[in-house]
Formats: structure tokens, C-alpha cells, sequence
């Protein structure tokens, strides 16, 4: 990950209606910048619910919300829409902002070897500067939040209870 006190790398991106955001129109807001690996999968979807139940306490602190992953930008109306996600998702179909971020990166699971987005958020300062930064250690204990407190934004922190599911995740018939 890129260390705490650097400038964050600008960039331009589409969010789900193909509208494009830079980082930069952001300057004198805090910004939450979480990177994902795919759209509607399990730890994905509650992960963004997470983020999706504590957007009011970010907007209070005049915090935004990005969310950026691999998928299109039709992919992330979709997920935007069956969800219903208030902030706004950005895709990186070239994965340049993935890499600048390094969040690209060697992953296994079942035995297989292969490169992917490792989950993890960067809260950036007013000016431009990473604050915080966070890998999420463990896919299948994703359902991370930032807490907002005292007016400030801290470093992620799982869920309490990891058997409860943010309320927009769906429940299994």
C-alpha cells in the first residue's frame, strides 16, 4: 500500500452513470476511497452496505465515498441500483488506478495463484494527502466500516457481530 502522509495519486474516472470523477474535484473534503475486487459477490456486496449504512455519518463530517473496482460502468449501475448505494462507484477497467493504489496483487485461495484486488481503503485527506490505510486481512471476514467519531475518521474496524449483515444485503431463502 502507499504510505500514510504521501500526496494520493489523482485520476479520473467514470462512476455508474459514466459520469467522470477526479480525485482532485474532491480537494478540501475528506475522502474514503475503498478499492473492491468484483461487483455483487458475497463479501463485495456487504462490504459496500457497510459503507452504505454509515454514509450519513460520513456526509455529517463532509467525507465522500468512493468505491472503485474493475467491473464497467454498466456493472456498477446494476450493483448501485439492486443495492441501493448512495455513493458513487467508479470503474477501472485498465486497472491504473488499481495499480497506483497497489492494490493489485498475488492472491490465493483454494490452492490456485492468481493476481486480483486485494480489498482495501485509503481515507484522504483535505489536501490530498493518505491519512489511513487499510488492508482488509481476511476476504471471507469483509464486512468493514470506517467509523466516523468525535468529527474525525479513524482507521477501518470490522463489524461487531461478523454473523450480522449490513441491512441492504439479502437474506438467503
Amino acid at each position: 500500500m502507499l504510505a500514510v502522509g504521501t500526496l494520493a495519486p489523482d485520476f479520473t474516472l467514470p462512476d455508474q452513470n459514466g459520469t467522470p470523477h477526479s480525485l482532485s474535484d474532491y480537494r478540501g473534503r475528506k475522502v474514503v476511497l475503498y478499492f473492491y475486487p468484483r461487483d455483487n459477490t458475497s463479501g463485495c456486496t456487504r462490504q459496500a452496505c457497510a459503507f452504505g449504512e454509515l454514509y450519513p455519518q460520513f456526509t455529517e463530517r463532509g467525507a465522500v465515498v468512493l468505491g472503485v473496482s474493475k467491473d464497467s460502468v454498466a456493472s456498477h449501475k446494476r450493483f448501485e441500483e439492486k443495492f441501493g448505494l448512495p455513493f458513487t462507484l467508479l470503474s477501472d477497467e485498465d486497472k491504473s488506478v488499481i495499480q497506483a493504489y497497489d492494490v493489485w496483487k498475488e492472491k490465493k485461495s483454494f490452492g490456485k495463484v492468481a493476481f486480483g484486488v486485494v480489498r482495501s481503503t485509503y481515507v484522504i485527506d483535505e489536501n490530498g494527502s493518505l491519512q489511513v490505510d487499510a488492508y482488509v486481512l481476511h476476504e471471507s471476514e469483509s464486512e468493514i466500516a470506517l467509523t466516523a467519531d468525535n468529527g474525525s475518521l479513524h482507521e477501518p474496524s470490522r463489524l461487531e457481530d461478523k454473523r450480522e449483515k449490513p441491512s441492504c444485503f439479502p437474506e438467503k431463502a
